[in-house]
């Protein structure tokens, strides 16, 4: 199985406990990605930007996460740009199954939001983009 190294877009101050929960996913023996750095706390300006850049051309795809408040999250915005900019492949995560979960402004309104299970998840990391 090819393993594909992965950022992990997500809402900071609300979704923090998702991105754990991801990264424990990436840790299981037949995880089809890693990650190895997954976020950038630093404020939001441009050298942030510079090191959110560099993370992503150093990956294969990206995988965001949707919760509650994605579409407020500046920063998710500007990385699914970046994203999209480098023309790297990314695709959204529903993040709370009981939840209403939005997508980051950035993302274009036709993008779908992915139910977050295993086999979706190795689906979507294994398509060929």
């Amino acid at each position: 199985m090819v393993t594909k190294s992965a950022f992990i877009s997500f809402d900071y101050d609300h979704d923090s406990d998702l991105r754990g929960n991801l990264v424990a996913q990436a840790e299981r023996p037949d995880s089809p990605f890693s990650i190895t750095d997954w976020s950038v706390q630093e404020p939001f300006d441009e050298s942030w930007r510079k090191k959110v850049r560099d993370l992503i051309d150093r990956t294969d795809l990206t995988i965001v996460i949707c919760g509650e408040h994605t579409h407020q999250a500046k920063g998710v915005e500007a990385e699914v740009t970046m994203v999209q900019q480098a023309g790297k492949p990314y695709f959204l995560l529903k993040g709370r199954r009981n939840k209403t979960c939005s997508c980051p402004k950035s993302a274009p309104k036709r993008k779908k939001i992915h139910p977050w299970t295993w086999p979706t998840l190795k689906e979507l990391i294994a398509k060929p983009r």
